[in-house]
């Protein structure tokens, strides 16, 4: 059992820490804003995250998690002590740091004693050795302290099971010994630990997080062409799948990525390459293949309609970025909605969890209570996310309640035939289907 400060409540601090309590620790969280930490004294999580609640309920009851917005109180009994705060895209889609930069100065202000400091930001590389000089220029006497770099793998929706059974573990340090101390931290969960420098650990994350968004974008730009040319990118995916050098993760064709990770972890890793001298060419086009298949979806609704959107009703079906999450930030349904409402349309919504966050961010989308009230009266129907409860959906009733039966689907979890069979006029992404009622040809 050992001691545990995590710095910062949101996404990735309040999973770690809660997990980390769940084996046997002692962890304290400890979180600037004061409204977030009384509501985590209350029960009431900032997310939305399967199994979160029941996890940190069982565990603040079990005496191993606490909450605070006292660095002293953190950091009072910590051996480690892991920041885990946010790090934004600024402006010209670098990093933005301004919250490691405070936790580090405030860890030197206030440790005690000597400290393992972990830092499970994504940052970029070369972070964890100015990490070290802020904290050791802010102390009044010397402490010994090392700092470790263990960047998350976590995927939103899926965090818990991610953290508890992990593909591997990454450790990066100056120190090998401190590096080899958080592996040990790590070692209940039984997966492979990567022990490496701080550079290159800090740098596994941004190239893991560029080379999955550039399978998306890569079967996104596949699911054009077969759009183009009469093929079934699903089947095209799935063929491709089977070859072991391959694989069939991240393959799935769509609206694109979104969320907190991959948009601004792409965006950095460029930055970082154009700021020493280099021209990151395939990450320029992952991130321009991803804003044009969001674009993709609004030119089918565009078509659909004769080109006229104005006083048009649209009906979306999920608003979070991906299924299991409340997350929109970046999400696809987002920026669909706002294309949409700019050419006049009006857009109808609904999203099992994420509607709260979307009522502060896009207040102009009329939110409603389920599927068949987005479709009634609807002229188009657009399925964004794939949460399971939308998969099986009464299709006959969801036809009599549209305006016209069109549906658009993007992400591909109906089949087209089976639509169409039941009246609809079905678009998927990259179902070879030209938009006129029969498969393109090449032919005359």
């Amino acid at each position: 059992m050992d001691n545990i400060c995590v710095i910062g409540s949101g996404y990735v601090g309040l999973v770690t820490g809660t997990c980390f309590a769940d084996l046997g620790n002692n962890v304290v969280t400890v979180d600037i804003d004061e409204r977030k930490i009384e509501g985590l004294k209350n029960g009431e999580m900032p997310i939305y995250e399967p199994g979160l609640e029941e996890l940190v309920e069982r565990n603040v009851k079990a005496g191993r998690l606490r909450f605070t917005t006292s660095y002293e109180e953190g950091l009072k009994d910590a051996k480690f002590v892991f920041i885990c705060v946010g790090t934004p895209s600024a402006v010209d889609g670098e990093a933005d740091l301004k919250y490691v930069r405070a936790s580090a100065q405030t860890i030197g202000e206030k440790m005690t004693h000597p400290l393992i400091v972990v830092n499970k930001s994504t940052v970029p590389v070369g972070t964890g050795d100015w990490t070290a000089e802020i904290i050791q220029s802010a102390q009044e006497t010397p402490i010994d302290f090392s700092v470790v770099s263990c960047p998350e793998f976590l995927r939103e929706g899926s965090a818990i099971p991610d953290f508890m059974n992990p593909d591997r573990n990454v450790f990066g340090s100056s120190n090998r010994e401190a590096a080899e101390e958080v592996a040990k931290l790590y070692s209940p969960l039984g997966a492979e630990a990567v022990i490496t420098d701080i550079r290159t650990s800090e740098m596994i994350k941004y190239a893991s997080n560029a080379f999955l968004a550039t399978r998306i974008s890569f079967i996104n730009e596949m699911s054009i062409i077969c759009e183009r040319l009469g093929a079934d990118v699903t089947e095209v995916a799935r063929g491709m799948g089977f070859d072991k050098r391959i694989g069939p993760h991240f393959l799935s064709a769509g609206v694109g990525y979104g969320g907190s990770c991959f948009p601004k972890d792409v965006k950095a890793l460029a930055n970082m390459a154009l700021t020493h001298g280099m021209h990151p060419q395939l990450l320029n086009a992952v991130m321009e293949i991803n804003d044009f298949q969001r674009k993709q979806i609004g030119l089918k609704i565009r078509e659909l309609l004769d080109n006229n959107l104005e006083g048009k009703v649209i009906g979306l079906l999920g608003l979070a970025f991906k299924p299991n999450t409340d997350d929109i930030r970046e999400a696809p349904a987002l920026t669909v909605a706002r294309t949409l409402m700019n050419q006049g349309a009006i857009v109808r919504a609904y999203d099992p969890v994420a509607m709260e966050n979307v009522a502060k961010e896009m207040p102009s989308i009329e939110l409603v209570e389920g599927p068949y009230e987005v479709a009634e009266g609807a002229d188009v129907l657009v399925l964004m996310t794939e949460w399971n409860e939308f998969k099986n959906l009464n299709m006959d009733r969801i036809k009599g309640l549209l305006k016209t039966p069109i549906l658009v689907d993007g992400r591909n979890i109906y089949d087209p035939d089976t639509m169409r069979e039941r009246g609809f006029v079905y678009r998927g992404v990259g179902r070879g289907f030209n938009g006129e009622g029969v498969l393109a040809t090449t032919g005359d």
